[in-house]
C-alpha cells in the first residue's frame, strides 16, 4: 500500500519497493543465528490436495533462515496423514507433523481433560496452540511465524517481511501482524471491510474512549491469519477456540505486551486465498458464523475490562452499526469507481444486513453466557499442572513422524 502514514497505537511497517527480497532475507539470516525461526503451518486435507500449498512448499524450500517447520494437521485420517508425510518430506528444513486426530495426540488431549484442563474444540486455534507447545518443548527457536496454507499467490517475500520485525533484535518487537489488500477485479475481505471496522467504530461511539477499541482500530487487517511472535509470548498467551481466533489473539497480545513492542507489516502487493460464503440464512456457518464469534470475542474482552452491556445497548449498537455499514458501502463504491473495480452494491447491502443480525445474535448469546467458549490455557498453566507434558508431547510427535504404514 503506497503510503508512509502512521496512525493508531501501533507501529506500521510499510512496503515501499525500495529493496529486494534477497536483502531482507540476508538480514534475517544474520539475526537468525541467535534468534532461530520456527514456521507453523496449520493445514487441512482440502489444502493438501489443492494447488496453493504446493506453491507454498516450493517457496519455503528456498528459505534458509527457517530452522523448524511444524505442520499441524487438523481432521486427517491415517491415509491422509501418510500422504502429508510424503508431501512435506521435500522440505530441507527440520520438519515435523503434528497429527491432531492421531491416537498419540488424542491421548494427550485426554490427559488434559483428566486434569480438568480444556484444550478447546477441534479447529485451527487448538492446532496452532499445540504447535506452539511443540516449538516451546524443543527449545530450538526464539521466534514463531504462522501463516495459512491456502494462499494462492504466496511468495518468499511474504514470509520474510512477516519474520523480519521480530527476528531483528534492534527493532525490539514481540508481535508482528501481517496486513495486505485483497483485490482482484473487485474488493474482497467483507468481514473486515463491512463488519469489523464499522463495528468497532460503532462501539466507540456508544462506549466512548476505550484503549482496547483504539488498539483494535489501529490494525489495517485485524483478521489476517499471518503473524510472527517471540516464543516467550507463545508461552503466556491463551488461545481462543472459535472463529473469534484472530481478534482473540490480538486481545491476548494487548493484555501481555507493551504497545511499543507490537507492529503490523505490509506483506505483499496483493493477497488471494479461498473465499467464504456469506451464509446469511444459516448463522452456524460461513461469514455469518465468523462475525458472530468476532462480536462475542469483543464483547467478552470489553466486559473483562469493566464495560457493562445490556439488551438496550445491543439494540442501540445494531442501529449504530447499520448506519456506519451503509456509510462504508458508499466509501468503497467511490473507491471502486475510480479504480475500475466491479462493485455489487446489492451484495454489499446484503452483507451489512446479515452482520446487523449477527450483532444481535452475538449479544443474546453473550447475555445468556458471558463466559462463552473458554480460552485454551496458556502453556505456563499446562506445565504447572503436568510438569512433564512437554516430554510427552515430543514423544507423541516423534512416534507419529517415525511411524511407517
Amino acid at each position: 500500500m503506497g503510503d508512509f502514514f502512521q496512525n493508531g497505537e501501533i507501529t506500521t511497517i510499510h512496503r515501499f519497493d525500495t529493496t529486494t527480497i534477497e536483502k531482507i532475507e540476508h538480514g534475517i539470516e544474520k539475526y537468525a543465528y541467535s534468534r532461530p525461526v520456527a514456521l507453523v503451518l496449520p493445514a487441512t486435507p482440502v489444502e493438501l490436495k489443492g494447488t496453493a500449498l504446493r506453491g507454498i512448499v516450493e517457496q519455503i524450500k528456498e528459505v534458509k533462515y527457517i530452522s523448524q517447520v511444524v505442520v499441524t494437521l487438523g481432521r486427517f485420517n491415517e491415509s491422509e496423514f501418510a500422504e502429508a508425510k510424503r508431501f512435506f518430506s521435500v522440505l530441507p528444513q527440520e520438519t515435523k507433523l503434528i497429527w491432531n486426530d492421531g491416537e498419540n495426540i488424542q491421548n494427550l488431549y485426554k490427559l488434559l481433560t483428566d486434569e480438568k484442563i480444556s484444550a478447546g474444540i477441534d479447529g485451527k486455534g487448538r492446532s496452532a496452540w499445540l504447535a506452539y507447545g511443540y516449538v516451546l518443548a524443543t527449545e530450538k527457536s526464539k521466534v514463531i511465524a504462522l501463516h495459512d496454507c491456502d494462499i494462492t499467490n504466496y511468495s518468499r517475500e511474504l514470509l520474510a517481511r512477516l519474520c523480519y520485525p521480530v527476528v531483528n533484535p534492534n527493532l525490539d518487537f514481540e508481535f508482528c501482524k501481517g496486513y495486505y489488500h485483497r483485490i482482484t477485479d473487485r474488493m474482497h475481505g467483507r468481514v473486515t471491510r463491512l463488519f469489523v471496522t464499522p463495528f468497532i467504530r460503532s462501539l466507540k461511539k456508544i462506549i466512548g474512549n476505550n484503549d482496547f477499541l483504539e488498539y483494535l482500530d489501529s490494525f489495517r487487517y485485524p483478521l489476517a491469519g499471518e503473524f510472527s511472535m517471540a516464543t516467550d509470548l507463545a508461552r503466556i498467551n491463551r488461545i481462543p477456540g472459535d472463529w473469534g481466533l484472530e481478534v482473540g489473539v490480538l486481545a491476548e497480545v494487548y493484555r501481555n505486551c507493551s504497545m511499543r513492542r507490537i507492529c503490523q507489516v505490509d506483506l505483499c502487493e496483493t493477497y488471494e486465498h479461498k473465499h467464504q460464503p456469506l451464509s446469511d440464512e444459516d448463522p452456524t456457518t460461513g461469514l455469518t458464523k465468523m462475525s458472530i464469534d468476532i462480536a462475542k470475542s469483543i464483547y467478552k474482552n470489553l466486559a473483562s475490562m469493566g464495560v457493562v452491556f445490556s439488551g438496550e445497548c445491543f439494540r442501540t449498537l445494531r442501529a449504530t452499526y447499520q448506519r456506519a455499514g451503509h456509510e462504508f458501502i458508499e466509501k468503497y463504491n467511490h473507491d471502486s469507481a475510480i479504480n475500475g473495480l466491479v462493485f455489487d452494491r446489492h451484495q454489499e447491502m446484503n452483507a451489512v444486513d446479515a452482520f446487523v443480525k449477527s450483532i444481535g445474535i452475538a449479544g443474546e448469546q453473550f447475555l445468556n453466557d458471558p463466559s462463552g467458549i473458554p480460552f485454551i490455557p496458556n502453556w505456563n498453566r499446562i506445565i504447572s499442572a503436568i510438569p512433564d507434558f512437554f516430554n510427552k508431547l515430543i514423544a507423541a510427535v516423534e512416534a507419529d513422524n517415525t511411524k511407517t504404514r
